[in-house]
């Protein structure tokens, strides 16, 4: 770039995208006279799906204004809890992030996902055909102009992920109605119904069971339930109103 220099500030939550050098304070930067400041933040590294208001001199203006010679700029970070509007709150997930959308499943909330890696054209294209939110670390893919909306997972810890994804957009919570597996409706199944599906060790123990309508996966409260549970409660409590619970 070899136009009007403008100062940049950025964020302290949008830092971690930019060059160290760029970090503290307001920087200088060359833009080229034509393109936008939206390209101007995204060519400093900064996915524009993390990005809320921008003030050039105090004034907020869309990422399609074009930046003068001498403006200051602050880039401030994305409002939370972030709407979503025109569509119903769905999210998808790269493959990378298997172990948050069965989380995310597991309290009710809309995320569909690959386990194989289907590259991110065409995560991309399914993100804008369904109007679902794609949610991944790979900030190229984020850069795509094809996705519907996205937002930047910043842990690489689940436990960390599902708190960032439920505090930024506070979907309804509706624990234990989804397959974790496919993301299908659960429905409550009678033991007979599901016996030629269970061990006989299972088919003993147990007497309540959930169903999946969409891949047929049966689920019931075993060695594992008191740690899910412990999820849903902990994300209910903070996240939720409880009434779903």
């Amino acid at each position: 770039m070899n136009g009007p220099e403008i100062q940049i500030e950025f964020a302290a939550a949008l830092r971690l995208f930019v060059p160290a050098e760029r970090r503290q304070g307001r920087t200088a930067v060359l833009t080229d006279g034509s393109s936008t400041l939206g390209h101007a933040v995204e060519s400093l590294g900064v996915p524009l799906t993390e990005v809320g208001p921008l003030l050039v001199d105090g004034h907020e203006v869309p990422v399609s204004h074009i930046p003068a010679a001498g403006e200051s700029v602050e880039v401030r970070a994305v409002r939370r809890p972030q709407r979503v509007p025109g569509a119903p709150l769905r999210f998808l997930l790269d493959v990378h992030l298997g172990t948050l959308a069965r989380r995310l499943r597991l309290l009710g909330v809309d995320a569909a996902y690959e386990s194989e890696d289907l590259g991110d054209p065409a995560l991309a294209t399914l993100s804008a055909a369904e109007r679902r939110v794609m949610l991944s670390r790979d900030r190229g893919l984020l850069r795509r102009r094809e996705i519907w909306a996205g937002a930047y997972v910043y842990s690489d810890r689940p436990d960390d992920q599902l708190r960032d994804v439920l505090e930024r957009f506070a979907p309804a919570l509706a624990p234990w109605t989804r397959c974790t597996a496919c993301n299908g409706p659960l429905a409550p199944a009678d033991k007979e119904s599901v016996r030629g599906r269970l061990e006989h060790g299972t088919q003993r123990g147990y007497d309540v069971f959930a169903q999946c309508a969409a891949c047929g996966r049966v689920y019931w409260r075993g060695a594992h339930h008191a740690r899910l549970a412990a999820i849903v409660e902990d994300a209910v409590r903070e996240f939720g109103d409880g009434a779903a619970a």
